[in-house]
């Protein structure tokens, strides 16, 4: 497979560890060039330097920060092809007793306005190429009810509405924009949930299977979609049903 991504950039926001990571590592041995975004300095600039790379300390609940990690793969590479915005954290808190304001609005910046700012950041760049795609990392919180973290199911829903409208919007001027949704994937943001899921045997996903439809959202046409993944199943876009119109 090494060389199918030979001279595309990729810029990648949680990208120091798990879902981002992985992404990260199959796109750079497939020759792309990867901008790391994250707030993990540690651990960004070690995978930047195992993949040749860039990392670029990155909150993306500023705007500021997303440009500047634009710039960096503008600078370091010439451009953008795609923006992979995967940075996400689940909220810790409901809407009852246990809400609590700044972990609600840390949730929703991050989760929300981190994907609204990397679009915002990105498009320029993109069309500057041509075209591209934008990919954000939603949730399978996102296509059903989430009793156990309301707050994740909101902002997670909030990301698919924008990408569904996001989608038709900018596919005329080359511009694929698509969310990928995963179910339990074995990466850190499960917490203590994991040992949970264990014990009533839920199946958790391999974070190579998320890869893989991360790659087949690059290799699809599709725009504005929600790819589905989860355990046993081939992943592929969320088909919702239309609404009623008027009469």
């Amino acid at each position: 497979m090494e060389g199918l991504m030979e001279g595309r950039v990729a810029l990648i926001t949680g990208g120091s560890k798990g879902i981002g990571a992985a992404v990260a590592r199959r796109l750079a041995g497939e020759g792309a060039g990867v901008v790391l975004a994250d707030i993990d300095e540690d651990r960004g600039a070690a995978l930047a330097k195992e993949l040749d790379g860039v990392f670029v300390r990155c909150d993306v609940r500023e705007p500021a920060d997303s440009e500047a990690a634009v710039a960096a793969a503008v600078e370091r590479f010439g451009g953008l092809d795609i923006a992979f915005l995967n940075a996400g954290i689940a909220s810790g808190c409901g809407v009852d007793a246990d809400f609590d304001l700044e972990t609600y609005r840390r949730a929703m910046a991050i989760n929300v306005d981190g994907v609204v700012y990397g679009v915002h950041a990105a498009l320029p760049a993109l069309r500057a190429r041509g075209g591209g795609q934008i990919i954000a990392t939603a949730s399978m919180a996102a296509l059903t009810a989430t009793p156990f973290d309301p707050v994740y199911g909101a902002n997670k829903a909030a990301v698919v509405g924008l990408v569904r409208a996001l989608g038709p919007a900018h596919l005329a001027e080359g511009i694929r924009v698509n969310a990928l949704c995963p179910s339990f994937a074995d990466t850190d943001i499960l917490g203590p949930m994991k040992s949970q899921l264990e014990e009533t045997g839920f199946p958790i996903l391999h974070v190579s299977d998320v890869v893989e439809a991360f790659m087949a959202i690059l290799a699809a046409d599709t725009a504005g979609d929600a790819w589905f993944v989860v355990p046993g199943r081939e992943s592929g876009p969320f088909k919702f049903r239309g609404v009623p119109g008027p009469r």
